[in-house]
């Protein structure tokens, strides 16, 4: 008798966005004429930048040639990229990175996913609530969340990151081992200062704890006082695993390509207390159960680094934060407490009830789709996010539509 994997049953109803996708249908074909501008899941429309294209098809050119063809890649990724990712992204703002510590992936999702694989089973997690929902659920499909009542798992530390403390969640007050952290923020659009981050960091070390720093969205940061990486803080390789992603920045959201970074120094324990480098047992689960990236996609991303390519990107991320300009001004002006949308494309904004009230009625009235806050956790009810990722002519025509749909109220 085949047995499955009772965890899953323990997943609460389905994954936000197939709910959020299940209701735009419905409502689309009950009013097929009216149109709908989705201002929810964080997909871009922008196309690829330029470089990329034209690195994607010299890449493919070489793939169409017997002496220049590229078979199975390393599983790490190619040095070309490795290097300019530890040269542009990390020594050039002061963290000592080297390439071999960076691993391509096809994913920021993926990996955030996939890491929890090398730890323990029975050890205690630490999440912020809000929080991105493939965090949680990938630890309850692995079995460490214990049994859902109330709302909550019992072997959950929930961070709550409300408006009080700015939504940036406070030090456990209870012995933890895995800590996930996200900023820019996703949902909220928080931000954290390099002093807090000291404390986590510091945290950690004290603890023998490890922070999981997904950072997929840094290069909306244009306060120079906020860090893009947590290796920028002290004592942090030894403590720390940051995610990156290429998805929201350069557009490959539909060419999937991201990077972890597993520094030598960070360290794991096994039952006696022994340490052991996470960096190497990583390498060994990758090399088992990823094949790479594939060449034109790597080569594609490594154009991103080039004169142009930062150009281009620069270009994009602009666009994208004049649209999150022009949601937060339209929201501010109607009312609504919001954070986000300055170093970040998302902007949380208090929805004064019930968050997927709110979100039927920005559908219904005003035909734009949201992100109900309540889906990214018990902190979250009460709130929606609105993404940037769309384009300058659909986010004013949608803050047209929601304008008049809420003074009408």
């Amino acid at each position: 008798m085949i047995k499955i994997n009772e965890n899953y049953f323990k997943l609460q109803a389905s994954y936000l966005f197939s709910d959020i996708a299940k209701r735009v249908s419905a409502f689309q074909n009950a009013n097929p004429e009216k149109e709908i501008i989705k201002l929810g899941i964080g997909d871009v429309t922008k196309a690829l930048p330029e470089a990329c294209i034209k690195a994607f098809h010299e890449a493919i050119d070489e793939m169409a040639q017997d002496s220049t063809f590229k078979g199975y890649g390393p599983e790490q990724g190619y040095s070309f990229l490795r290097e300019k990712i530890a040269v542009e992204d990390y020594q050039s703002r002061n963290a000592d990175i080297d390439p071999d510590e960076i691993f391509i992936s096809d994913g920021a999702k993926c990996d955030t996913a996939n890491i929890q694989e090398i730890f323990s089973p029975d050890i205690k997690i630490a999440l912020p609530d809000p929080v991105y929902p493939v965090y949680l659920d990938t630890n309850v499909m692995a079995g460490r969340t214990g049994k859902y009542s109330g709302g909550k798992y019992s072997n959950i530390c929930y961070l709550k990151s409300t408006k009080k403390n700015g939504f940036v969640p406070d030090l456990p007050e209870e012995p933890v081992d895995l800590i996930y952290l996200c900023f820019p923020n996703n949902p909220t659009g928080a931000t954290i200062s390099k002093d807090i981050l000291q404390q986590w960091v510091d945290y950690a070390r004290e603890t023998r704890a490890l922070i999981l720093f997904d950072a997929a969205y840094e290069a909306f940061i244009s306060d120079n006082t906020i860090p893009h990486s947590i290796y920028e803080i002290k004592g942090a390789k030894e403590v720390a695993i940051e995610f990156r992603s290429f998805s929201k920045t350069a557009g490959f959201t539909g060419t999937r390509c991201a990077f972890t970074l597993v520094p030598k120094e960070c360290r794991g324990f096994d039952s006696s207390s022994n340490t052991h480098s996470l960096h190497s047992i990583w390498d060994r689960r990758q090399s088992t159960k990823f094949n790479g990236v594939s060449y034109p996609v790597q080569k594609a991303a490594a154009a991103i680094y080039s004169d142009e390519g930062k150009k281009q990107v620069r270009t994009l991320i602009d666009y994208y934060m004049k649209n999150a300009a022009i949601i937060k001004k339209g929201i501010t002006a109607l009312g609504f407490n919001c954070i986000g949308g300055e170093n970040s494309p998302y902007i949380w904004i208090d929805a004064r009830g019930d968050s997927w009230d709110f979100f039927d009625l920005l559908l219904d009235k005003a035909g734009v789709v949201c992100t109900p806050g309540s889906g990214f956790g018990s902190c979250g009810s009460g709130y929606i996010r609105i993404s940037a990722f769309n384009s300058l002519e659909n986010v004013q025509k949608a803050m047209k539509s929601i304008n008049q749909a809420l003074k009408s109220q």
